[in-house]
């Protein structure tokens, strides 16, 4: 496999609860992202899936430094991110860009087409001189897809896909190894949403980027992904390429993800199980003890109440081999029959 351009290990972060006003007290904390590890390797693009509310995208600021990590280690290309600031922070900062969600409210409506997409170049002058940014805008808009005539343009003139190919537009901008994607088509309509994944994947080949694609959509991340990352409650409970994760899930709560996605033929429909979770999800102010998928799991046992399943290639499953002998954090890992395929 190719070089690893990003690790993350055991990061971490704690929102705190206080009380009162003049005098505050920490009563708690709200465990958005409570020990978080994978690697993203060049080339590729790892996707991140979950329920809303599962940390999704604190994890994407946490990459960006956009918010500060309580604790754990950022690692790109061997330097710890965490640790930098000012010019080197900004230097490492020029190689991670990121697309947010919402194509509108990520762009200022105030400024133009031209202003927004060459905004980069004003806070690294280096990427280009002067007499250049026009001429770098347009070849920027043309690259995703958009007439460099509608550089003088503001966004309340684009519609919702064009808008977010300018906000992809102005993450390449500073010509960068990593584009982290915070759910960049969840608000796209479907036709759409086909044509901007198929821009991202042109220009992945183009630029040698490496992703990270967050989306609660599992179709949309089957479609991009070459590894994926399931996330809950803050952890990720189960990881693996697209054929490890799609068609032979291991972790119950991935199993129940696959078997909620619509499948178009009504025979495969009416023959697969759906497998409904009891209860709801736990607060991450008030997050269970042992296995924190326990409360809303069919397979939980007196070990999960205690003991905090690794995210590891469980045992059983690493004897037998195969597809589905990959990490999985569940004290009792298998593959379900009725598992749907998910595509």
């Amino acid at each position: 496999m190719a070089e690893a351009v990003l690790q993350v290990r055991g990061l971490v972060k704690h929102f705190p609860l206080t009380r009162g006003i003049v005098f505050k007290k920490q009563i708690g904390a709200v465990r958005a992202v409570d020990g978080v590890d994978f690697d993203l390797f060049q080339g590729e693009t790892l996707g991140i899936v979950g329920e809303s509310g599962c940390g999704k995208s604190t994890v994407a600021k946490l990459l960006m430094r956009l918010e500060e990590p309580t604790a754990g280690r950022i690692l790109f290309k061997g330097e710890d991110i965490t640790r930098l600031s000012g010019k080197a922070l900004k230097a490492v900062r020029r190689n991670i860009q990121m697309v947010f969600q919402d194509p509108y409210t990520s762009l200022n409506p105030r400024m133009t087409v031209g202003d927004i997409i060459g905004e980069p170049f004003e806070i690294h002058p280096e990427a280009a001189p002067k007499g250049d940014r026009r001429r770098k805008v347009q070849d920027l808009l043309d690259v995703v897809g958009l007439n460099p005539e509608y550089i003088n343009r503001y966004p309340h003139q684009f519609s919702g896909g064009q808008r977010q190919r300018i906000g992809i537009a102005r993450g390449l901008a500073l010509n960068p190894e990593i584009i982290i994607c915070d759910e960049p088509v969840s608000a796209l309509d479907v036709s759409v949403q086909a044509q901007v994944i198929n821009l991202m994947t042109r220009l992945q080949k183009e630029f040698d980027l490496s992703y990270i694609f967050i989306a609660h959509d599992l179709s949309i991340v089957r479609h991009i992904s070459d590894r994926v990352g399931v996330m809950y409650l803050g952890r990720i409970v189960e990881l693996g390429n697209e054929e490890q994760i799609y068609e032979h899930p291991t972790h119950p709560y991935t199993q129940a993800l696959l078997s909620a996605v619509p499948v178009p033929d009504p025979e495969a429909r009416e023959r697969r199980e759906r497998i409904i979770l009891a209860g709801d999800v736990p607060s991450p102010a008030n997050i269970p003890s042992g296995c924190r998928f326990r409360t809303r799991c069919w397979k939980a046992q007196d070990k999960c109440v205690t003991e905090v399943p690794p995210l590891a290639v469980p045992p059983a499953l690493r004897e037998v081999g195969g597809p589905a002998a990959h990490e999985s954090a569940c004290h009792f890992a298998a593959e379900r029959d009725c598992a749907p395929a998910g595509g």
